[in-house]
């Protein structure tokens, strides 16, 4: 059976004494396995990171781009490959996983034009003779912790960014679907990076808090659940670690009452069902305002969720595929009966669906909740599957309100042909990221994304030039070059430019 290694300094090479299954979601067979290790070879990788960070550091950023630059060449002629990897591990169609690499790829062109995202800023006579320049200077050595769900995308929204800056990268992908970010290191090296800038290590817990606790990392980037985001937050922190933790979302869509039913139908079934609902810029809720507006929505979600297609991971014509795990998908089934218990109005039932000739598949047919209120727990609480819930609001204030109020902060979509009420609606909304007309509103690669609330812990956010600041530090320097006529008078008091 094939084995994940670890990717330690240009290639594999770290025994580990524990090992967990790797599944196929579309059969429920375990098609490999994957080393899981902790401080061990931790520290193996850190030592690695030290010994070639500097150099790196000092290679011109222009050399730096060229790398990346050369890595996007590489994405882009193993596309199908990697898509094809990626959905046999993860279960999302191949579509799907060149969009997951796609958007990770964006970012990497982003980083292309890393020497002009380094320049500091400089003043000419801040004082008498005296000049005043910044610098921007790489944290040295960066971990990144990356969730199931976008095993390519992610992981490049984070190294891609800190290896330009400067610094060598160790990344913790997740252990259900860890070949990819594997591939992608070696795409790397081929490249042209150095050995030791960017390895990968696979792990579960154990391997989490080594990361968190060693001394020689400077700064870690975690997405995965919100409980998760906190602890790894307040322990990072805690070791004196810049620390960015991206948490769950329940994102919302307020459809107002001229809206275009037809184009919001279609933009829901995408952003609700698409990738099984394993998204977190996902939308599960739909809120439509007023009674006539859900009752029409609701018709037409019902017929188009009959005509979706689920399908194996390679299957060019279903719209998404089987959910990660076994376990993940009990949890989803879980969460309908509880929504049925909650007194919602379960309108369309999705479990119970068999793919013939995978009925051990991880499937699940796409769910739908009438009359969910903000009190049932099915609500406030991320189901990461295909279901999508209406709650039913009677105005634009009240529809406002239930994103704003909700414990997670990701994304938010407002459904509208009203410019004055998306306006209104972004300016006051209480979430970090908006669409208008637009259901999954994930920001372009030289903007940034990050949500508020329990949706994300730190100060910045992923990529774009956020992600250039918190891979990097500040230095500032105040100059003065005597002309040789000093008076040696001492100063004890402090200096002012006036």
């Amino acid at each position: 059976m094939r084995l994940i290694d670890h990717f330690l300094a240009g290639g594999a090479g770290a025994a580990s004494a524990r090992h967990g299954d790797v599944f196929d979601p579309n059969t429920g067979r375990v098609q490999a396995r994957v080393a899981l290790a902790g401080g061990e070879v931790l520290d193996r990788a850190v030592a690695s990171a030290q010994a070639a960070q500097p150099g790196w550091a000092a290679t011109n950023p222009q050399r730096r781009a060229r790398v990346l630059f050369r890595f996007k060449q590489l994405l882009e002629a193993n596309m199908e490959e990697l898509a094809r990897l990626l959905a046999s591990e993860h279960g999302k169609v191949v579509d799907d996983a060149k969009g997951d690499i796609q958007r990770g790829l964006e970012v990497v062109e982003f980083c292309c034009g890393i020497p002009h995202a380094l320049k500091g800023e400089y003043t000419q006579g801040a004082g008498p003779g005296i000049d005043v320049y910044s610098m921007r200077q790489p944290v040295g050595i960066g971990a990144g912790i990356t969730p199931f769900n976008f095993p390519a995308m992610i992981p490049m929204w984070m190294f891609a960014p800190a290896i330009a800056c400067g610094n060598a990268f160790i990344l913790k992908p997740s252990e259900r679907d860890p070949s990819v970010p594997v591939r992608l290191a070696e795409l790397m090296r081929e490249a042209g990076l150095p050995d030791g800038i960017l390895q990968v290590v696979h792990g579960d817990k154990e391997m989490v808090d080594a990361i968190l606790d060693h001394p020689a990392i400077a700064a870690v980037s975690f997405v995965g659940s919100s409980d998760i985001a906190h602890y790894v937050y307040q322990r990072g922190v805690a070791a004196g670690k810049r620390v960015q933790a991206m948490g769950g979302a329940k994102n919302h869509g307020i459809v107002m009452p001229d809206a275009d039913l037809d184009q919001v139908v279609a933009d829901l079934s995408g952003a609700a069902f698409g990738s099984a609902g394993e998204r977190c810029m996902a939308l599960p809720v739909v809120v439509p305002v007023g009674e006539r507006t859900a009752d029409a929505l609701r018709e037409r979600l019902v017929s188009a969720i009959g005509r979706l297609r689920v399908g194996v991971s390679t299957d060019a014509e279903a719209q998404y595929g089987p959910v990660v795990t076994a376990q993940h998908k009990a949890r989803i089934e879980q969460w309908i009966q509880t929504g049925i218990d909650e007194g919602a109005e379960l309108v369309v039932d999705g479990r119970g669906f068999r793919l013939q000739g995978h009925e051990d598949g991880y499937f699940l047919a796409p769910s739908l909740f009438d009359r969910v209120t903000p009190q049932m727990r099915s609500y406030q609480e991320e189901i990461f599957g295909p279901v999508l819930q209406i709650v039913r609001a009677p105005d634009f204030e009240s529809a406002l309100k239930l994103p704003s109020e909700h414990q997670y902060g990701n994304g938010v979509a407002i459904f509208t042909r009203n410019g004055h009420a998306a306006r209104e609606f972004a300016a006051r909304v209480n979430v970090g990221m908006i669409g208008i007309n637009v259901p999954i509103p994930v920001p372009v690669a030289y903007h940034s994304f990050g949500g508020w609330k329990r949706s994300g812990f730190g100060d910045t956010n992923q990529y774009g030039m956020e992600g250039v600041r918190f891979w990097t530090k500040v230095k500032t320097i105040t100059q003065r070059w005597p002309d040789g006529g000093s008076t040696g008078d001492s100063a004890f008091v402090i200096p002012t430019m006036g």
